[in-house]
């Protein structure tokens, strides 16, 4: 069921966008979300899991001696990317009433537990970080650091004083900024955090009026309260103000029999923003220089490869060809005895490669992996996948990954039925396609699992969730590859354009072995994307926002050409030097990127994550690196070895030899 929800709003709100055509005066993009309040309106935050750059090991809000709702903690529904991405949402105590700025009581703890001070200070130490979301807005921190503004997303457990002493955030100064919306012709429905506009002119504009929330910030302090007094109040109690204090005794140390009184403040500051704008501030990403830069480094590389594929093809293969092509038969035959490089290999260049299965089976998971990042990054870069909706990429690229199942059972089923001539065996290489990459991934993950689970983490994927992946799995994605298998085998097969001789030619020896220039090959596409992957390893582990997705688009389809260019290269080069044997060659090609990646990876963790403390977090951050660049491979591999076959399919069809 929560797969299915970000996609029924989709189909939702297009439908209604349909029915108000005519008359709407305004439209409102799939998971963007509005909710207008009324003065006094009550309005809970919520929190998600604890999060830490030290050990990337997400743990409850609950896990710590928090106070709890009066209600009772609940879940939050989540899809299936916020399971995956260990995302834990759940009610909390925190209320605020719509412009009433107020300072609030909350609770007071039972006196400090030796496993609950321990607990508490190991998570100060680890410098986890409290989410809090209000109006699907996470509460955002600035903080200045050598005069230089920095904002954070979440505020600390706690701070520790010259190494020696811990102390908890206890109160927390909350300004909420709020922009008065004047109805115009939009209508609310739903409620809370999950409403959504719906275009509707005839509404009443006073129903629709009211203040959007607009933007979310918090200071956390660390107060020392008189348990005595803060016990002969109740929850939601006014109290007096509270100013965070600058001296440590007067902060809330960490210790045990200690009691800790929890407080907040709140103020609601009218804010120029809008409402479609309020996620410029989360969403702002520095460096659009180096962007620019790195795109311009890689159209250079591609004007570099295109010169040498054109003088590949216009000054070496059209003239080699138009001169054989302008002899009579009897000085093509002698023509034929004193032939050099790659029109030596003729009768040998389309012979059967090693591990022809294999090879099938990468290219289909290769196609699928590939269709599904181009498909999602140009719908982040159109703007379809917004932050506001948690979970959704990630839940997005696993629904077009199983759908392409198909795509990867065709082509992986087609390039057999070329191979071997015949469709036998369709059945074998269409569920390997469906298993091999998928199945690599689900044992990286468990293994992972394993070591979460055994640090209570809520990064672990539970027992149904791994239900529902193993019924994705076998029911959907299986099926679907099944049936491109099969319409593989329908398809007309790719015919030779020269026949193969019974005996294979033999390779001569050379200098240097050939797997030196397939790894050196990979540089040239690592140097298109590494920059890109710099941002991108810093979102995934140090908590940034990633949504420069137009650049990713560029980089993206700038990765594609030079991999298409390295590839058919280094395969007209083995070619020329009578090496026939091709095929892998060209796959690792531009696939040898991989190594790269994983290597700019393990760069990362030892000199950008020195934070990172434990052998745990390092297992896990080596382990989810180790699925990327896997993937890269497939898909950088796939595009080489596509484009070098159609290369030398078409080189050898201008060929004129019996």
């Amino acid at each position: 069921m929560a797969l299915s929800k970000p996609f029924l709003k989709w189909v939702f709100l297009f439908l209604v966008f349909l029915s108000a055509h005519t008359t709407c005066n305004a439209f409102y993009l799939p998971g963007s979300y509005m909710h207008t309040y009324s003065p006094r309106d009550s309005i809970f935050a919520k929190v998600n899991s604890l999060t830490s750059i030290e050990t990337e090991l997400p743990f409850s809000y609950y896990s710590l001696p928090y106070c709890q709702p009066p209600e009772g903690i609940k879940k939050s529904a989540e899809n299936l990317g916020e399971l995956l991405m260990g995302d834990q949402i759940d009610n909390s105590p925190y209320r605020f009433r719509m412009n009433v700025n107020e300072t609030v009581y909350l609770c007071t703890t039972q006196p400090l537990k030796e496993n609950e001070v321990k607990l508490l200070k190991q998570r100060t130490r680890d410098l986890y970080q409290v989410n809090m979301i209000l109006d699907n807005l996470p509460a955002m921190r600035y903080s200045r650091q050598n005069d230089v503004s920095i904002q954070w997303t979440g505020y600390p457990v706690g701070f520790t004083q010259n190494n020696k002493e811990d102390y908890i955030i206890n109160h927390l100064k909350f300004k909420v900024l709020v922009h008065e919306y004047e109805g115009s012709g939009v209508e609310i429905i739903g409620t809370g955090e999950e409403g959504m506009g719906v275009i509707s002119t005839d509404a009443d504009k006073r129903k629709a009026s009211g203040f959007e929330i607009v933007g979310f910030e918090v200071v956390p302090c660390s107060v020392k309260h008189d348990p005595e007094v803060m016990l002969k109040h109740k929850m939601y109690d006014n109290i007096d103000p509270v100013t965070c204090p600058s001296e440590l005794d007067k902060s809330q140390i960490i210790r045990e029999q200690e009691r800790v009184s929890f407080t907040y403040d709140v103020e609601f500051v009218k804010s120029d923003i809008r409402w479609p704008s309020r996620w410029d501030a989360y969403l702002k990403m520095e460096g659009a220089r180096v962007h620019w830069f790195s795109i311009l480094n890689s159209v250079m590389v591609i004007f570099f490869l295109a010169g040498i594929v054109f003088v590949i093809f216009l000054r070496t293969v059209r003239r080699d060809l138009t001169r054989y092509e302008e002899l009579d038969k009897e000085s093509q035959a002698q023509m034929n005895e004193e032939l050099s490089g790659w029109k030596l290999v003729v009768g040998d260049v389309f012979r059967e490669p090693n591990c022809p299965k294999l090879l099938c089976v990468m290219v289909g998971d290769g196609v699928q992996i590939l269709g599904m990042a181009i498909v999602t990054i140009v719908f982040a870069a159109f703007g379809f996948l917004s932050p506001a909706s948690r979970g959704m990429l990630l839940t997005g690229m696993i629904v077009l990954y199983l759908f392409l199942g198909i795509a990867a059972g065709y082509v992986g089923v087609r390039l057999w039925r070329t191979l071997k001539g015949t469709s036998e065996g369709w059945k074998s290489v269409s569920w390997s396609v469906a298993c091999f990459f998928s199945g690599i991934v689900f044992a990286i993950l468990t293994a992972l699992n394993f070591i979460l689970w055994g640090s209570k983490s809520t990064g672990a994927i539970p027992i149904s969730l791994y239900f529902l992946l193993l019924f994705l799995w076998f029911c959907v994605s299986v099926p679907l590859t099944l049936l491109g298998g099969l319409l593989g085998t329908r398809a007309e097969a790719i015919q030779y354009p020269v026949r193969t001789n019974q005996i294979p030619r033999e390779i001569p020896a050379r200098k240097y072995p050939s797997w030196l220039l397939v790894l050196g090959a990979g540089t040239l596409p690592f140097g298109t994307l590494f920059i890109e992957l710099f941002f991108i390893l810093t979102s995934i582990w140090l908590g940034r926002f990633y949504y420069v997705f137009g650049f990713l688009l560029i980089v993206l389809l700038l990765l594609v050409i030079v991999c298409a260019e390295v590839s058919v290269v280094l395969t007209y080069m083995h070619l020329c030097v009578e090496d026939w044997q091709w095929w892998w060659k060209a796959f690792f090609a531009s696939g040898s990127v991989a190594l790269y990646v994983f290597l700019y990876s393990i760069n990362y963790l030892v000199f950008d994550l020195k934070s990172l403390s434990g052998p745990v977090s390092a297992i896990l951050y080596l382990g989810y690196s180790l699925i990327m660049a896997f993937a890269i491979m497939l898909a950088t591999g796939t595009i080489g070895f596509l484009m070098s076959f159609y290369f030398v399919h078409y080189l050898f069809s201008s060929v004129k030899i019996d």
